[in-house]
């Protein structure tokens, strides 16, 4: 089996900087996926501000990637970037993905600038079924005491306080916390359910609970989709 690093980093409100930061240094020999670009679909804002892509085009940025059958996929970025892509390549059916925790920050090896030259790998999707959730579903269920819905924000923004992202602040009623960028809290029995701004850091969520033995589902909308839909909405 062929190992293949993937470079994930990006910025929010950025756009362009992951790719800037590939350039300036990488693992050698790792390939570049852009986390606004290939990793999501922004053709459908009404989704949110990171809808999944389709299972055609995500097929096609991982071909380029490098990524196939028989590859061995590390991830590591910034911002959730290398667990967008674990869960994406999970969600089309290829389940030889890793993160490395940490990122470059953990990384002990050389970098190398410029670009690389990554051999097209053939990559099959094979969606899967279940691993996901609609607004509809979560706000048919929030008095399920069974549903465990896991906020993956900073603590101020699932409090629902003033912040230049969150137009209005606030989060799903019910709703737990467990930011993406601390210590993972021990999460309550359930059916897991993750969220964030836009979907994008709750994939660090569902690593973790992964990496524990724990499935769970995403909801891709996330908070950008949810406060935009006039659903309930809870503070303080």
């Amino acid at each position: 089996m062929r190992t293949q690093f993937v470079d994930c980093r990006w910025e929010l409100g950025a756009p362009g900087r992951g790719r800037e930061l590939y350039l300036t240094g990488h693992i050698p020999g790792a390939s570049f996926l852009d986390v606004d670009e290939e990793l999501s679909d922004l053709s459908v804002p009404a989704a949110g501000r990171h809808p999944l892509p389709s299972a055609e085009a995500f097929a096609a940025a991982a071909s380029r990637a490098g990524i196939g059958r028989d590859v061995l996929v590390v991830a590591y970025g910034t911002l959730g970037g290398a667990e967008r892509l674990w869960w994406l390549l999970r969600h089309f059916g290829h389940d030889d993905c890793g993160v490395l925790i940490g990122g470059l920050d953990a990384w002990g090896g050389p970098l190398r600038p410029g670009d690389e030259q990554i051999e097209p790998a053939e990559f099959v999707p094979r969606e899967r079924a279940g691993d996901t959730i609609t607004a509809e579903e979560i706000a048919r269920r929030l008095a399920d005491p069974g549903l465990r819905l896991v906020d993956a924000r900073p603590t101020s923004r699932w409090r629902g306080e003033p912040n230049p992202i969150d137009d209005p602040p606030g989060r799903i009623p019910g709703s737990l916390n467990a930011p993406w960028a601390e210590a993972q809290p021990e999460l309550p029995e359930g059916e897991l359910v993750a969220y964030c701004g836009s979907g994008v850091t709750a994939c660090v969520v569902l690593h973790r609970a992964s990496l524990h033995g724990r499935d769970g589902k995403l909801y891709p909308g996330s908070w950008s989709e949810w406060s935009k839909r006039g659903l309930p909405v809870e503070r303080g």
